[in-house]
Formats: C-alpha cells, sequence, structure tokens
C-alpha cells in the first residue's frame, strides 16, 4: 500500500506539471509565462527530489540523465521549501545565506556598473513581481527558490548552464510521466490576466528598510518578503479557475505545504528569543499564529499529513486498511483530521492562507 501512494502521488503530480508546462506554452502573454514558472521552481524540485528518494516503487533509471550538478541545484531548491524549519540552516543559516548569497551578490552584480558615479543612485538591484496587486515574487525570492548558486546564476555563458539544467529537469519529468501532449485539464495558468501583472525595479537596501516594521535587519525583511510572497502566490495564483472545495492533488499538496511551513517558520521566529523583534512586530505574528485554524493546521499530530504530502510515502501513524487511492488526498484527511472532510479542510485551509497573506501584506507596508 506505502508503495502504490507513492507510484499514486508521483503520478498525480506529474500529470499536473505536464499540463502546467503544456499551458506555459499555450499562455499568450509573456508575463505569465515568464513570472509564474519562477513560483513554481521549488514545488518542480520537489517532485523530483522526493520521487528519486523513493527507487522501491519508482524506476531508477528515470533519473539516469540526471547530473551531480542538476541534483544538487534540485536539492537546495526543494530544501529551500521549509524556511526556517531547515535543520542544516535553521533562522541564523537562512538570515546569513539571504545576506551573503542574495541580498549581497544581488547587490554586486546590479549595482556599480555605469561609469557615471551620479547615476549609480538609480540603480536597482531587486525586481518585485505583482499580480492583481499582490506580490508574488521578487528576484531575491527566486533566486532562493531556485537552488542556484549566486555565481552560476550571474555567470556570463547566455544562459547556457541554466539552460542545462532546466533541460535535464524536463527530461526526468517526462520520465516519471509528464506530458505537454495531454489533452487533460486547464492549470490555473489558463486562467490569469496577463494584464494584472506587474513589474518593478527598486532599491533593494530602500524596499527592506521599509518593509516589516520592527524586525532587526534587512536580511529579516527579507526572508519575510519571502514567506509574503509565497503566501500571495497560493492565494492569488495557484487556485485561479478552481473549485477550492475540490482541488486536486497537486494543488492542494502545494498550498498546504506552502502554508505549513510558513506558520511553523513564524512560531520558531516568535520562541527564539535571539531575534528580537519590537512590540508591534511581535504582535503582527501573535495575530497571525493565535487562531484555531493555525492551531488545527500545524499541530503536532497531524505533522506526519504534512510528512506524506512533502515524501510521499505512509508514516506509521497511517491506517493502511483506511487508505483509499480513489479518495482525495487518498482517505488521509479523516485520519489525521477527524473533525474534517477533504473539503471541510481545504476551506479551512484557503482561509487560514487568506488571513495569513493578508496579515503578512498588512505588516509588510506597515513601517
Amino acid at each position: 500500500m506505502n508503495d502504490d501512494v507513492v507510484k499514486a502521488g508521483v503520478a498525480s503530480d506529474a500529470d499536473y506539471v505536464g499540463r502546467l508546462f503544456r499551458d506555459f506554452q499555450a499562455a499568450d502573454d509573456a508575463s505569465v509565462s515568464s513570472i509564474m514558472p519562477l513560483c513554481m521552481a521549488p514545488y518542480f524540485s520537489l517532485v523530483l527530489h522526493e520521487a528519486k528518494r523513493k527507487p522501491q516503487a519508482i524506476d531508477p533509471s528515470a533519473f539516469d540523465e540526471f547530473s551531480a550538478e542538476a541534483e544538487e541545484v534540485c536539492a537546495r531548491a526543494r530544501h529551500s521549501l521549509k524556511l526556517f524549519e531547515d535543520t542544516q540552516r535553521h533562522i541564523e543559516g537562512q538570515l546569513q545565506y539571504f545576506q551573503d548569497d542574495i541580498f549581497d551578490s544581488h547587490s554586486d552584480h546590479f549595482l556599480g556598473n555605469t561609469w557615471l558615479w551620479l547615476a549609480r543612485k538609480w540603480e536597482k538591484d531587486l525586481g518585485l513581481f505583482t499580480y492583481q496587486g499582490s506580490l508574488v515574487t521578487t528576484s531575491h525570492a527566486a533566486a532562493f527558490h531556485l537552488g542556484v548558486e549566486a555565481e552560476k546564476l550571474f555567470q556570463d555563458d547566455d544562459g547556457a548552464y541554466m539552460l542545462d539544467v532546466m533541460q535535464q529537469f524536463g527530461r526526468c519529468f517526462r520520465a516519471v510521466g509528464a506530458r505537454t501532449d495531454t489533452q487533460g485539464g486547464e492549470t490555473f495558468v489558463r486562467h490569469l490576466s496577463g494584464e494584472s501583472f506587474r513589474c518593478a525595479d527598486v532599491r533593494a537596501s530602500t524596499y527592506y528598510t521599509q518593509a516589516f516594521s520592527g524586525v532587526p535587519s534587512q536580511a529579516m525583511a527579507g526572508v519575510l518578503t519571502d514567506f509574503q510572497v509565497r503566501m500571495n502566490f497560493i492565494d492569488q495564483a495557484v487556485t485561479a479557475g478552481a473549485d477550492i472545495r475540490n482541488l486536486e492533488y497537486t494543488v492542494f499538496k502545494i498550498r498546504y505545504v506552502t502554508l505549513y511551513q510558513v506558520l511553523s517558520s513564524l512560531r520558531l521566529l516568535k520562541e527564539d528569543a535571539r531575534y528580537p523583534l519590537s512590540s508591534s512586530a511581535d504582535d503582527a505574528l501573535e495575530a497571525i499564529l493565535d487562531t484555531d485554524a493555525v492551531r488545527t493546521i500545524t499541530d503536532r499530530a497531524v505533522r506526519q499529513f504534512r510528512n506524506t504530502l512533502m515524501h510521499y510515502n505512509l508514516l506509521s501513524g497511517a491506517d493502511t486498511a483506511k487508505v483509499d487511492l480513489a479518495q482525495p488526498v487518498f482517505g488521509l484527511v479523516p485520519q489525521y483530521f477527524p473533525a474534517h472532510g477533504f473539503e471541510q479542510l481545504s476551506e479551512l485551509v484557503d482561509t487560514c492562507i487568506r488571513e495569513t497573506a493578508g496579515a503578512l501584506n498588512d505588516w509588510a507596508g506597515s513601517a
């Protein structure tokens, strides 16, 4: 049964990715086909990284053309989804990584390039991308979740490195079942309005100084901005055209995992005395975290539900006799959330996403 669940999960994700890339190719607006893949990048890596780790259920030959370099990029992108729960970096490591490999690297690359020093104050090193007025990604957030090292991201090779890595990803997806010639249902891409996208370039140091009042550093503001765009993406974009109560496996997975990781990371920040926040910032965190919905979604008792969505395999707490591959999330919802069916849980997750995104947007603009 465990192997069947793994196979079903990978098959569902691969099918969705195939339809997604089909819809990217058909998109008639460059904003949709260029910005949305950046938002989806860590979820692509999540699928491949976890599928590769299940050789008992997924044919290992699917990854024969996956180079060690591409595998490392995939692993870094997948682990970026853990945010402050990353057991290698924790909060301090994530802040340091953001400062050194994102903030400083982007500034070094984009600033100080004009020969006229008087014009340097107009140089920009942070791209902002909004959809329907909500920030859905930034150039910093995109770089963080691509999993590509800064020196390779900015190397002068006309994009050859990135193209090679992405082509390897594509071949692996095809090998596990993704198809762009599928006639399956439309993804959110078909329901986005290109006219609702806006892009702007700003100076990162100025932007982060003004965002998320009450935090101790620009690096902290930068990481919280990443939390903000992740929540706005799953709130504003990924469910476009979908019925919230009847989401397909991959869309529900993306939303639940992202919400869980953002909320868990915010709780870790709030409880860690090494990162003092102002009273207003602490109040903002308390308002986000102190709700019944948040406690239900992040309770220790449901950690294994999150783990199955992340890793595909069943955990020891699952009753295999009650697993049903024909049901949403294989019938696992009632096992971990006895008071909720799938539709009710999906509504609860939607409410929590909307409230968390709204609170982060308010906090981001309160400085």
